[in-house]
């Protein structure tokens, strides 16, 4: 057999150029499918770190998914809101060692509004507990104060010093906007890839004075409060739409869950953030399974296409094989001959495929990470990718013996006889 594979590598070398095109295809083909397996793993890290270091979220009782959705991601609508009491107690819990308030429901052009306090800035954390960074400006310090987002100020082209004015609720309508009481943008964050940067940061008691002439979701008709007189009035919110909470210790995360569960001024939950989000991604595992399957369909394509290069090369190498026949080679070493041309080419696309994403990560990972948050990591396969590349090469290997075999089965004598 060591005598066949420099025989099969100067045969694949006369050919180098229709083999070429299928070992570009099998490569293509495999750096979707490798791609696919580690975005596949990697949007699934980069949407669990979407909050990082906080042990959990507590809010009003519903759902553990939707309390995360709406606190973490700012998807949905929280179905109730917790007291600021109970906030306040959570504060106050000796095994607590910070508390970030969340307070949602307004909008600005479509992008959320979040009412919460300087500790955010300070305890905040995502990716790989990376805390929040200012590219430009400082955080909130004035009651009319707001930070934006990278991604709000970057579409809506707003800089320090810029006048905005917010919006009630999601949808912006005629009556909705808090139009008499305008912030100014004080700051902008550095982009994280997270929801943080489609999201607009102002104080709890700047959300408590925007809606101090509010009344059922609308202004109060006949009174209206200017922006000098707000601080007279008690700013302290009624209510929050939820609380991160870390702790001294996550050896006390169970026993502070049970002690939200059981607290008694207010049904509260306590949610695991991890758990909460790997339950979420099961959702998505239809998904997932999806784009695999099209990934390997497309490797099936490109396997077909070396089968039927090297089965239409037959034709033009029916006399390269009979001389070879009649030089003493056996039929099972042109079967072998035939597996090894095949299987190398699969082998070479599958390796140039693995080179080819390394390439596309290394150059293309930065800007994933800046423009849509999904951190593609640098680094060797994992065992995953590395069984399916095992995979590949084992299906390349099995679709080159058709090939084989139909050179198996071509006989001395029709080989040397000239057709008319």
């Amino acid at each position: 057999m060591s005598h066949l594979l420099p025989l099969a590598l100067k045969s694949a070398w006369n050919r180098r150029y229709t083999l070429g095109l299928t070992l570009i295809a099998i490569a293509l083909s495999v750096t979707l499918l490798l791609g696919i397996e580690r975005v596949r793993q990697d949007a699934r890290d980069s949407f669990a770190q979407a909050v990082s270091g906080t042990d959990l979220v507590v809010g009003a009782r519903s759902s553990p998914l939707q309390l995360l959705l709406y606190a973490v991601f700012r998807i949905g609508e929280a179905s109730n809101n917790m007291g600021w009491e109970s906030a306040q107690a959570l504060t106050a819990h000796p095994a607590v060692a910070w508390t970030i308030p969340l307070s949602l429901g307004d909008s600005h052009r479509g992008f959320p509004v979040l009412g919460t306090t300087p500790a955010y800035f300070e305890h905040f954390r995502y990716g790989d507990k990376q805390p929040l960074r200012l590219a430009q400006g400082k955080p909130f310090v004035g009651l009319f104060d707001v930070v934006l987002g990278a991604e709000v100020a970057e579409r809506l082209g707003y800089k320090l010093g810029d006048q905005i004015t917010l919006a009630h609720g999601m949808e912006a309508g005629a009556g909705t906007e808090h139009a008499d009481k305008p912030f100014s943008v004080v700051g902008i964050l550095a982009r994280t890839g997270t929801p943080v940067d489609r999201t607009l940061h102002i104080g709890l008691e700047a959300m408590e004075a925007i809606h101090l002439d509010w009344q059922g979701g609308a202004p109060i008709a006949g009174f209206a409060i200017p922006p000098e007189l707000v601080k007279k009035f008690n700013l302290t919110p009624k209510s929050v739409t939820a609380v991160l909470v870390g702790l001294n210790t996550r050896a006390g995360v169970f026993a502070m869950q049970r002690y939200v569960a059981g607290y008694r001024a207010e049904p509260l939950m306590a949610v695991l953030p991890g758990v909460a989000l790997s339950q979420l991604w099961e959702l998505m595992e239809v998904a997932e399974r999806a784009l695999l399957a099209i990934s390997a369909l497309v490797v099936v394509v490109s396997f077909a296409g070396l089968v039927a290069v090297v089965l239409a090369g037959l034709g033009e190498r029916r006399r390269e094989l009979a001389i070879l026949r009649a030089n003493g080679a056996r039929p099972r070493d042109l079967f072998t001959l035939l597996a090894l041309e095949g299987g190398a080419v699969t082998l070479a696309g599958a390796l140039l495929g693995t080179l080819l994403l390394t390439a596309l990560t290394a150059l293309l990972g930065p800007w994933l990470q800046a423009q849509y948050g999904l951190g593609l990591k640098l680094a060797p396969p994992s065992w995953q990718e590395l069984e399916l590349l095992g995979w590949v090469i084992l299906a390349g290997t099995l679709a080159s013996l058709l090939p084989g075999y139909r050179a198996y089965r071509l006989s001395l004598a029709d080989g040397l006889t000239p057709r008319v």
